[in-house]
């Protein structure tokens, strides 16, 4: 099913948007830019935000952050349409992540359009964050998999955290994982630990390619080193975007 077919099946105002933006811009890049220096996340944004869907940020790591931050991004947002995803990773208890999504330095569900939890704190942990998130129209990403070698996101965690996101379905849009893990089109896959040459790095993290991610039913690929350490991050973005919404259309039978 294609994107813009898929939009009508979440209630969740997110989701739709992301669906949408994929269709329309045709791209389902998305970029991790876990950059540490603030003037250079902008930099590289200026440089890839036409080619992407959605920007992946760890604002905790950067270390010259400036008041207006938020400010700053959601221009940019504006300007090259995408939806921002912070991948905060939430694992404590509802009460606690709720204040974390919503004060502290960072107010994440203010600029935030998407966030992810582990669910291994259970379902609390959904109801805290969905207590702030929905009434901003946000939407939250389970962690059902991960692309570390030797991770324990697996087996009966992975099948525990499917049927939760099932539970929360207003506010849970798809999840973290290294295929399509639930035939119900109305959750977004996003799988990390994509390169256009599959491999390993010193820490253990698995690479796969676009089109194999694509091919085994997730919908959004992100990418993080494979572009922001390049020579030229705007060509790699390119390359990573039309091989990843070629491996889409083909998937969908639309060429």
């Amino acid at each position: 099913m294609r994107y813009k077919e898929r939009a009508s099946l979440t209630n969740n105002v997110a989701a739709k948007k992301l669906f949408n933006l994929m269709d329309q811009k045709e791209t389902n890049l998305c970029v991790a830019a876990d950059l540490t220096d603030f003037n250079k996340l902008i930099e590289l944004i200026n440089k890839i935000g036409n080619e992407i869907c959605v920007l992946k940020t760890h604002i905790d790591i950067i270390e010259n952050l400036p008041d207006d931050f938020a400010k700053q991004l959601l221009e940019l947002k504006e300007k090259y349409d995408f939806l921002i995803f912070e991948d905060r990773k939430f694992a404590d208890i509802g009460n606690t992540v709720k204040m974390q999504y919503a004060k502290g330095i960072y107010h994440i569900v203010k600029w935030a359009d998407i966030t992810n939890c582990h669910s291994v704190p259970g379902p609390g942990i959904i109801e805290g964050l969905q207590e702030v998130g929905i009434l901003k129209d946000r939407g939250l990403l389970l962690l059902a998999q991960m692309s570390s070698a030797e991770n324990l996101a697996q087996g009966k965690y992975t099948k525990k955290t499917i049927t939760m996101a099932k539970q929360y379905d207003n506010f849970v849009i798809g999840f973290i994982g290294m295929k399509r893990l639930i035939e119900n089109e109305k959750f977004i896959t996003m799988t990390p630990g994509v390169k256009l040459v599959e491999g390993t790095d010193n820490l253990k993290q698995q690479y796969n390619t676009p089109t194999n991610v694509i091919n085994d039913g997730s919908d959004v690929i992100i990418v993080g080193r494979g572009i922001y350490e390049a020579d030229e991050p705007e060509e790699e973005a390119k390359k990573y975007r039309e091989e990843g919404f070629n491996a889409y259309k083909k998937r969908e039978k639309m060429i």
